[in-house]
């Protein structure tokens, strides 16, 4: 693999990074600091982590190919890539239905992206897919150096895994809270995971794949849904949560760190990657 993600990184919206917070990140130890939401092609935010930083991996999770032809962001990664070696994994995905008037057959859209991607030199190992069930996991074995799965949990990455077979990169998201009150925990979590989450069935078949059923996705999630898609308590207890996935099969998992709404995640990077023992 051309890029180095180290085992932990930082997921974190668009909309809350800078290049002084990717700063923070990677002094704390973190591998990788993933760029949430749909960023536009330009691909301008990555950019700016990467100028501030010295050696830390940025992704994107994830360029949607809807909104952002290939042909739009292929030039923005030579650019990244030239300027930044070996630091830069371009993350695309589909979205979901609800969110795209025009939502073609998911499969052939994504086959059709990286056919563009590959005819504008973007190597295989340099993007990964945003995947949730089998066909689309194994197509991003096949045309990509692996997968980005979202608001997953370790039986996934262990399905995952199973499917897409060795030296295929498997990178679960994993919201967290590090709080150990479990009420305060939950209603911090739930929020974030039913909207809108919980209300695109692309994310709800994924979930009732995995045994949960409509019980469990209603009315905001039950409480054991929200305690797998948000793992929380003490800084042990969601270092324990997010190393699941590597014991599960992944290479590497992508940690998005939910405070009150308006709070500073710093504190609780740091004491996580404490608990992960970074540095």
């Amino acid at each position: 693999m051309t890029v180095e993600l180290g085992k932990y990184g930082i997921w974190r919206h668009e909309t809350g990074l800078s290049p002084e917070l990717a700063q923070q990140i990677e002094a704390l130890g973190y591998g990788t600091v993933w760029i949430g939401g749909s960023p536009a092609g330009h691909l301008q935010l990555a950019e700016s982590l990467l100028a501030a930083t010295d050696h830390i991996a940025v992704g994107t999770s994830i360029v949607n190919m809807w909104s952002t032809p290939a042909e739009e962001v292929a030039p923005s990664y030579h650019r990244l890539e030239k300027a930044y070696p070996g630091r830069f994994l371009l993350g695309v995905g589909i979205g979901h239905p609800e969110a795209t008037k025009e939502y073609k057959t998911p499969l052939a859209t994504i086959v059709d992206y990286f056919d563009a991607l590959d005819a504008a030199g973007v190597p295989k190992d340099g993007m990964i897919l945003a995947a949730l069930g089998p066909k689309a996991l194994a197509l991003s074995a096949e045309r990509s150096a692996g997968t980005i799965p979202y608001l997953t949990t370790p039986e996934h990455t262990r399905q995952a895994r199973e499917l897409v077979g060795p030296g295929v990169l498997v990178v679960p998201e994993q919201k967290v809270v590090l709080e150990s009150d479990p009420e305060k925990a939950r209603a911090i979590g739930r929020p974030p995971v039913d909207r809108p989450y919980l209300h695109l069935r692309n994310y709800v078949s994924n979930l009732k794949r995995l045994g949960y059923t409509d019980e469990d996705v209603a009315d905001g999630g039950s409480d054991r849904l929200i305690d797998a898609l948000a793992v929380h308590g003490t800084p042990e207890a969601v270092a324990a949560g997010v190393t699941a996935h590597l014991d599960a099969g992944a290479d590497h998992v992508c940690a998005q760190i939910l405070t009150e709404k308006g709070g500073d995640p710093l504190p609780a990077m740091r004491a996580l990657a404490g608990a992960l023992k970074l540095s």
